[in-house]
């Protein structure tokens, strides 16, 4: 007596398909669970990637946003543009800090620079030395106390407030020309929206 196979169905043209052998069928199942990994799994490796960084992306953010005092570098190009800050090259020791606030967004940024640079910043906003008044401590204490800054009474530093039609920005100026060969500058900028 010959055993029978367990039916499996017919093909299209009416025939018995025969049965599917065991290593086919392991085979196929293999197969079927690695479609299924690949269309669900990869996608979700993805998400679980992707949020970790936008959660991390948002966690340095946060910090750079709510640190006070000065951050170190260049502020970007549309900073500059916005605040109309024109770091000169050549420059040193680049910092900046920007707030925003509903009522008014500030840039502070602070260089050293050569005496070329100096007069080439001053010439961005349209300005000259002579405008520099000696002993003018523009910036006031509330933006001093957000920086850090601090400006000695004495010889070498000057001053001015370079204002302009809204929405253009004011700029609090202080320049620190003790050394008249590699000048600082101290500005603060500030547009109302």
């Amino acid at each position: 007596m010959t055993a029978s196979l367990p039916h499996q169905g017919s093909w299209p043209n009416g025939e018995e398909r025969p049965a599917e052998d065991r290593r086919h069928m392991i085979r196929r199942r293999a197969l079927t669970l690695l479609i299924i990994v690949l269309l669900i799994g990869i996608p979700a490796g993805y998400l679980v990637i992707s949020a970790n960084q936008s959660r991390d992306s948002g966690k340095d953010k946060e910090a750079k946003y709510s640190a006070t005092g000065l951050t170190a570098g260049w502020p970007s190009k549309l900073q500059r543009r916005i605040y109309q800050v024109p770091v000169p090259h050549p420059a040193w020791h680049v910092a900046y800090y920007e707030t925003n606030n509903w009522k008014t967004s500030r840039l502070y940024a602070q260089f050293e620079t050569n005496a070329a640079g100096l007069d080439a910043y001053l010439t961005g906003l349209g300005m000259t030395r002579k405008d520099l008044k000696e002993g003018d401590i523009t910036i006031g204490a509330r933006d001093r106390k957000v920086t850090g800054w601090k400006f000695p009474e004495g010889d070498g530093w000057y001053g001015f407030v370079h204002r302009q039609k809204n929405p253009a920005p004011t700029h609090d100026v202080v320049v620190d020309l003790s050394n008249p060969a590699y000048p600082w500058v101290y500005v603060v900028s500030r547009t109302v929206p």
